[in-house]
């Protein structure tokens, strides 16, 4: 009877934990309109290898319209600036 009762405890230890992990999983992004169009337009220009996302080398060689276009559409949420977009800032005027 002892074990019956240790194998019912862990079953429910077991589906407890499972259903926690699946409540913690990350949630998947809705697109909204503009970024679908933004990432349809960067992809079909530059997704060389056909995979359906963008790596680093194909953002690389988007123009800087372009990288304008998809920084207005999929703004950096918590994440420091690159260096580039550090560089293309323009210095505060301490002149006065």
């Amino acid at each position: 009877m002892k074990k019956l009762i240790l194998a019912a405890v862990a079953l429910c230890c077991a589906a407890t934990i499972t259903v926690q992990a699946q409540d913690t999983a990350p949630k998947k992004h809705k697109l909204t309109a503009e970024q679908q169009t933004v990432m349809t337009e960067m992809l079909a220009k530059y997704d060389t290898n056909k995979d359906g996302k963008l790596d680093k080398t194909e953002k690389s060689a988007m123009t800087a319209d372009d990288k304008a276009a998809w920084a207005k559409a999929f703004p950096m949420k918590g994440k420091k600036k690159s260096a580039e977009a550090t560089a293309a800032t323009p210095a505060p005027d301490t002149t006065k």
